[in-house]
């Protein structure tokens, strides 16, 4: 309907302006042709009066009858007539356009007028002109800007959800420590020497615990912090596969030995990743370590294998398997399981996912069709 609107505004236009040219050629042309006959008139008649002087006073009102006759007033009528008429339809198209133009900025006024109080309807553009094109970057704008304040709002609910959980993390440990203090202060005086000695060796070596659970949480902190400020730079190098996860269950070999777990990590041939050694192997330590948690006295299983697309790392244990309900939320920070260990803090997978995806990576967790957990770990070529 408005394409049709378009065109005949715009047919309006060329008809007003043909009539107005149209109705000032006839008057030109009329006025020239009627010039050439008069120099043609009076040239004849000079001849005839050099021939017959004594017809002038004939030839003189011959000449006025003819004047008076052939006044050609019937081209200057329609040319005036076309002149007028081209003018009017001019006059009733721009105000037809105009109209037009005044009622759709309303619209847009009306619009923007819903978006200041948060009722803004979807606002459709029509037609191809560049008023359509004005309201469709409009559109595009006022979307652009809900979308950023939904994600603002987002950012603010989830910094709040955040700052609650570290207090309340902050709290554990820090009541844990006082509750130790507390103890340790109210020894009775009655209690042996020996008994005095073991009990507070017992109650330092609790404090040195969460001690160390409270460097590992502000540790685990800056990290995340420094990767939502976009401050943690990570290399681009080609890192062997095999070589990654022997490094990273290296490092974790004391942890394992008391807990009694076993590693298998098969040599599958030469396959390399571009990635950053130091933090990639910090993410899979992290995988490796909620295994641990979940598997004592049991082997932790990794596999890897690579197409045109991705290389796959499997990380996997022969524990009890994740509980339905917590496998959407496994990456959340601060998200502890149903099955989670005392010592968790709800961290370590949601920054194994941060690492992993700044890499170009994903990770997915899932239960294995004969029992225990996996990590399944894809990164892509870039």
């Amino acid at each position: 309907m408005s394409g049709r609107k378009n065109v005949a505004i715009t047919l309006g236009f060329v008809t007003a302006v043909s009539l107005i040219s149209a109705a000032v050629a006839i008057l030109l042309l009329s006025y020239h042709y009627e010039r050439q006959q008069f120099d043609l008139l009076y040239a004849v008649c000079d001849e005839v009066l050099e021939q017959e002087p004594e017809m002038r006073s004939m030839v003189l009102a011959a000449l006025k009858d003819y004047t008076r006759r052939n006044a050609d007033t019937y081209d200057i009528s329609f040319a005036m007539a076309g002149f007028l008429g081209g003018n009017l339809l001019f006059a009733v198209t721009f105000m037809i356009r105009n109209k037009r133009e005044a009622k759709r900025i309303q619209e847009l006024s009306d619009f923007l007028e819903q978006v200041n109080i948060g009722k803004a309807v979807i606002l459709s553009a029509s037609g191809e002109d560049n008023f359509s094109k004005l309201e469709d970057e409009i559109y595009k704008t006022v979307t652009f800007l809900y979308q950023t304040k939904d994600a603002a709002v987002q950012a603010k609910n989830d910094f709040a959800e955040n700052l609650s959980n570290i207090a309340h993390q902050l709290k554990t440990h820090i009541t844990a420590i006082s509750l130790s203090l507390q103890t340790l202060a109210e020894t009775p005086s009655n209690m042996s020497l020996q008994k005095s000695q073991s009990n507070k060796k017992e109650k330092l070596g609790q404090i040195k615990k969460q001690l160390l659970r409270l460097t590992h949480l502000e540790e685990s902190l800056l990290i995340l912090s420094r990767l939502d400020a976009g401050t943690l730079a990570f290399q681009k190098e080609a890192v062997d596969v095999f070589t990654l996860l022997v490094l990273a269950a290296d490092n974790l070999q004391e942890l394992f030995a008391d807990a009694g777990i076993s590693m298998d990590i098969p040599e599958l041939g030469e396959m390399a990743v571009t990635a950053d050694l130091e933090w990639t192997m910090e993410a899979v330590m992290n995988l490796m370590k909620n295994c641990m948690e979940h598997n004592m006295g049991g082997t932790i299983h990794c596999s890897y294998g690579q197409n045109p697309l991705y290389t796959e790392i499997l990380i996997c244990d022969e524990g009890d398997g994740f509980a339905k309900e917590d496998l959407p939320y496994l990456f959340q920070r601060f998200y502890r399981g149903k099955n989670a260990g005392p010592d968790g803090i709800g961290i370590g997978l949601a920054l194994a996912k941060e690492i992993l995806e700044r890499q170009n990576g994903t990770i997915r967790a899932r239960n294995m069709p004969g029992g225990g957990a996996c990590f399944e770990i894809r990164m892509y070529r870039r």
